[in-house]
């Protein structure tokens, strides 16, 4: 059986991950209340409005601040009902602030802020908030060659018709297969890779289907 040079050098090019940042936020409507000093012959009246975030990803920072105000002057003190657990209230300035982890995921319902005076006061109309997890963005490697132009016993190899790039999470079996049929290819790029340490191997064929050793490994380790 003819046998061909296996792929005489092999270079890996490490391409980082993405980076995930938080998702866009979603928002509510503006939200606004007013309500009067029922009790006084001039009634006070204390507002509050503001459009809190409702949507927000693991890792990334929450700040709401409602906008009030008291029409006799008075000072304004905070209150929150339901608050999130990952979050922290300012009962001076009424904002809500925390950045959430993993184990924060999910959904606080009917937070109520409420501005007071001690006699007006006024509250936002509930909302909630959603915690989602950081979506994962698979890594990459771009793996390089050189091909091979002889047979082993040293004869030119004139049928080259493509490559196959072996790889996986073990070194002893790289258990996945990318074929690149084009003679002419140097790189193929693999997507789709999970954290971990992955292994890389690649071989030529020729057009009747005569398959190259494999070149040394390579690897990358996508964290």
């Amino acid at each position: 059986m003819r046998l061909i040079r296996a792929v005489c050098a092999l270079a890996l090019v490490l391409f980082g991950l993405t980076a995930c940042g938080g998702g866009d936020a979603v928002s509510v409507n503006p939200l606004t209340a007013t309500a009067n000093d029922v009790g006084s012959t001039t009634a006070a009246t204390a507002t509050i409005s503001g459009t809190p975030m409702t949507g927000i990803t693991v890792g990334t920072q929450y700040s709401f601040t409602p906008t009030a105000s008291d029409s006799d002057g008075g000072t304004l003190a905070f209150s929150i009902q339901n608050p999130p657990s990952w979050a922290s209230f300012d009962t001076t300035t009424g904002r809500l602030s925390g950045s959430p982890k993993v184990t924060d995921t999910g959904t606080t319902l009917n937070i109520v802020i409420t501005a007071a005076d001690g006699t007006a006061k006024a509250s936002l109309a509930a909302f909630s908030i959603t915690v989602t997890a950081t979506p994962v963005t698979p890594g990459s490697a771009t793996v390089s060659w050189v091909a091979p132009t002889e047979n082993v016993n040293g004869t030119a190899l004139t049928d080259l018709a493509g490559f196959n790039v072996y790889y996986g999470t073990n070194s002893a079996s790289l258990t996945q297969k990318a074929a690149v049929s084009n003679a002419g290819a140097t790189a193929y790029t693999v997507n789709g890779l999970t954290t971990g340490t992955w292994y890389f191997a690649v071989t030529s064929y020729t057009s009747d289907g005569v398959e190259s050793a494999r070149s040394p490994l390579s690897s990358k380790t996508i964290s």
